[in-house]
């Protein structure tokens, strides 16, 4: 069996239980996953939230890791590009038996750098990316145009293409990416972690504990996300401004904080929403229990949204906006929740509304539709993506 290695950017919160369950459920993959940088396990500035962040749950235990030195001028997950220059990937791959090598994008010069070396070296090489092709129509085209001549040329060195969703999927399929060449393995969240907490903590118990006791039947709307242009969280605040029988809990920090504490002054909203601040990991959960609705505002750049699959383990029901690209995958649509076009607070507006009057059957069908879709966007799914490569090596 070839061994498999991750490449990411630094560790990251979604995919260090991912790294943890396959080392402790397959250790024939001989798993190893290397860093480009430690930023996120030393408490570094997070651009996003505009505060220092670090983690609350191990990032680094429970499998092996390696982390290069990063030979770029100005080091730095938040400089693009050139703010990854690991040349040590080089040395590594050629000491390394060929190897299933997974790159996660293409946003890096160290990305490039691997897949390259890695198909020249032998190894088998995988590309996971995020890319959704709904967004890719929304981008300038000549722009656009020179990015998919780029990709073309890297894509014949990567021998298999690891779809995370339905757009991403698309995406590489416009590509001239074959189906055979094609393996799902979803964008997911340690769900294992989050039922647990779910199956122990009721939600007028999370809401005691959150302070959230005296809101007189009131629906309870989570929204969790940076507060930045991506995420539009003014998009909430102007819809539940005239919504009755709701409060909004924004989870979150970030740069546009200041523009909603104004909107909220303005209009004065102050009784139908809280901003919480940044909420880390051990502590998120609580708040996804102690919600009813669950929206996700965000435009394009929001590839994905794993916030999404965090909620869908409580009893909350989904709002979700038709940019992201997670609403093609786990939002079915009045049944668990609704989609809404992208900046149109009218329709947003009536989504929520629509959540908020749910009868209690309905909800329970929501709830049940949610556990029935987080079956398959599941570490699960992304270990047997792993073994089908796998055996796809062997053969």
């Amino acid at each position: 069996m070839k061994p498999i290695i991750f490449l990411n950017s630094h560790p990251i919160q979604y995919f260090a239980p991912l790294y943890q369950k396959i080392n402790r459920e397959e250790p024939d993959f001989k798993l190893e996953v290397l860093y480009c940088s430690d930023a996120s396990v030393k408490g570094q500035l997070d651009k996003g939230f505009g505060t220092k962040v670090k983690w609350d749950i191990p990032l680094l235990e429970g499998y092996r890791h390696v982390f290069l030195n990063n030979n770029s001028p100005k080091p730095s997950v938040h400089k693009g590009f050139w703010g990854i220059i690991n040349w040590d990937i080089i040395k590594y791959l050629k000491r390394k038996q060929k190897s299933i090598i997974v790159v996660h994008g293409w946003g890096y010069a160290t990305n490039v750098i691997t897949i390259i070396a890695a198909k020249v070296l032998g190894h088998t090489v995988c590309l996971r990316a995020e890319t959704p092709l709904n967004q890719e129509k929304l981008k300038n085209r000549k722009i656009t145009y020179l990015k998919h001549l780029y990709l073309k040329f890297l894509f014949l060195f990567v021998d298999k293409f690891l779809y995370i969703g339905y757009q991403n999927k698309l995406f590489y399929q416009s590509l001239g990416v074959k189906h055979n060449a094609l393996i799902f393995a979803p964008y997911t969240i340690d769900n294992d972690r989050f039922k647990k907490i779910n199956d122990t903590v009721c939600k007028q118990e999370a809401r005691d504990k959150l302070g959230l006791s005296n809101l007189n039947g009131k629906k309870i709307i989570l929204f969790s996300a940076k507060y930045i242009t991506k995420k539009r969280p003014l998009d909430l605040l102007k819809a539940i401004e005239n919504i009755d029988n709701v409060f909004a809990i924004m989870v979150g920090e970030g740069e546009l904080r200041q523009s909603m504490e104004s909107f909220i002054d303005e209009k004065r909203i102050h009784s139908k929403v809280k901003l919480t601040g940044f909420i880390n990991q051990t502590e998120i959960p609580l708040y996804y229990a102690a919600a009813d609705i669950f929206v996700l505002c965000s435009g394009l750049g929001e590839t994905w949204g794993l916030s999404t699959n965090e909620a869908m383990n409580f009893e909350s029901t989904l709002v979700i906006s038709d940019t992201c690209g997670s609403s093609y995958d786990l939002v079915k649509e009045s049944e668990n929740g609704y989609v809404f076009k992208t900046g149109d607070i009218e329709d947003l507006k009536k989504k929520i509304e629509l959540c908020r009057d749910m009868t209690e059957e309905q909800l329970k069908h929501a709830k049940k539709t949610n556990m029935s879709i987080l079956q398959k966007y599941d570490y699960s799914t992304v270990i047997e993506g792993l073994k089908c490569l796998q055996n796809m090596s062997i053969a």
